[in-house]
């Protein structure tokens, strides 16, 4: 049975949520064990997915000896379809490739240092490449952090996948992705009537919400002009509702910094897209 894993920063929590819960035809998925997939087993839960925790160093050895005995969790993601659409997914599926998904969350704090988050990342995609067939990376380049990924991995024996637009870009960042891509991101941009503009998705505004407001006084004098530069905060509704203060959180913020609301139409099409790209196997 092929394996494709998930390397992906804490911010795509939702998207991982949405592709992985809606997936009929994924067979078994493991999350690392790590308090940064916490989040999102706890909403695959909610949604009737139970997916296994295991250890990163005992992967390989589980997904070894799965051929042998029934392994110890199965994803069954049916929980929003009616009897009869169960039956016609299993006879379709008949003669169609299982998949094991393993996916990896890393903790959003690596985005303070360039050189922490390109190691970081890169030294996962060493580890798991070890029991994988693919790797997509739920990243986008982030900066100049991760622009490089494509040509560093050149000669890895398993082949990577990344989240990119119709253009066949890797996109920017999780900003790019929620509103549908880079051109997408540089549009929002230039109908912002000339006014700095923060962005926010549902977890980007939930993330907020766990720093003490007393940090963001105590900026430095650089940190509070960069602050300054903006006058609005934009909202992006991607239709994921997996963060149910999301509103809230988006209020708080613009009240904290002073900053006007604005509502962006976002989008699901490049999670969705790329993880299917990936799962495609013969």
């Amino acid at each position: 049975m092929p394996v494709l894993s998930i390397i992906a920063c804490d911010m795509f929590e939702d998207e991982l949520t949405y592709v992985l819960s809606k997936d009929s035809k994924l067979e078994q998925l493991i999350l690392v064990e790590k308090s940064e997939c916490f989040g999102l087993q706890r909403k695959l839960k909610s949604l009737g997915c139970l997916p296994a925790l295991i250890p990163l160093d005992r992967i390989p050895e589980i997904l070894k000896g799965e051929k042998s005995q029934s392994f110890p969790a199965i994803l069954k993601p049916f929980c929003d379809i009616n009897f009869i659409e169960k039956i016609r997914c299993k006879l379709e599926n008949r003669h169609k490739t299982k998949v094991t998904v393993v996916a990896n969350v890393l903790k959003m704090g690596l985005h303070i240092d360039n050189e922490l988050l390109r190691a970081e990342v890169y030294r996962n995609i060493r580890e798991m490449s070890r029991f994988s067939d693919r790797i997509l990376i739920f990243y986008g380049t982030c900066g100049h952090s991760l622009v490089d990924i494509e040509k560093d991995f050149e000669g890895l024996g398993c082949q990577l996948y990344f989240l990119k637009d119709d253009k066949g870009e890797i996109v920017e960042d999780c900003i790019s992705v929620a509103l549908g891509g880079n051109d997408a991101y540089a549009r929002a941009m230039v109908n912002s009537e000339g006014e700095g503009t923060f962005y926010l998705t549902p977890m980007w505004a939930s993330g907020w919400q766990e720093f003490p407001k007393e940090k963001f006084v105590e900026l430095s004098e650089n940190d509070k002009k960069y602050i300054k530069r903006y006058r609005r905060v934009a909202k992006i509704d991607t239709g994921l509702s997996y963060e149910l203060d999301f509103d809230e959180n988006v209020r708080d913020f613009a009240r904290f910094f002073n900053l006007k609301i604005v509502e962006l139409q976002g989008s699901k099409k490049i999670a969705e897209q790329s993880y299917q790209d990936a799962k495609k196997f013969p």
